[in-house]
């Protein structure tokens, strides 16, 4: 007689999937207040979001999700800062990572960005990235209005904001 394991893997809703990667920019926000610089803060949310996965069976009992995984990446973090090495600045190794490559990494975030936005809008801010700041000037390149290329910008600017998960008033001047 051949026995077969039962199906151990727990069955997850797609609801339970959807709602823990909902949380990723939300989380992402809270790791940045928390973590000491950008690196910390995304590898923070990811760890955090890696065990909501691991525990996505139990995690779909959880009523309130969002304050489960913030308060799960606030233990995460506190774990850290326990087991974190406390070593003055001249004994540390230089950075695994150049830092120029969270540089570029977050320029080809942007680009993505960009090229995902409406040809017009994606057309000024290339103007916009070259150097060109003047709405005037702008509209007689394009062949707008100056209103609609006032418009247009601020659009493409909201569209940017959301992509990138900045606040909705963060400047997107520092980005480009």
């Amino acid at each position: 007689m051949i026995h077969s394991l039962p199906n151990t893997k727990p069955h997850v809703t797609p609801d339970a999937a959807q709602g823990i990667t909902a949380l990723r920019s939300d989380l992402i926000r809270l790791a940045r207040r928390l973590a000491a610089s950008e690196a910390e803060a995304q590898d923070l949310a990811q760890e955090t979001l890696l065990r909501l996965w691991r525990r996505r069976a139990q995690v779909e009992a959880v009523d309130d999700l969002r304050a489960y995984a913030r308060a799960a990446m606030r233990n995460l973090f506190r774990q850290g800062l326990r087991r974190a090495p406390h070593l003055p600045l001249e004994e540390e190794d230089a950075p695994a990572i150049e830092p120029e490559v969270f540089a570029m990494l977050a320029l080809t975030d942007l680009r993505a960005a960009i090229a995902r936005l409406p040809a017009d809008q994606a057309g000024l801010l290339t103007l916009i990235m070259a150097g060109e700041t003047s709405p005037a000037v702008l509209a007689g390149q394009t062949g707008c209005p100056v209103n609609t290329v006032m418009s247009r910008l601020a659009r493409a600017r909201a569209q940017l904001r959301r992509d990138m998960d900045m606040a909705p008033g963060a400047p997107v001047a520092c980005l480009l």
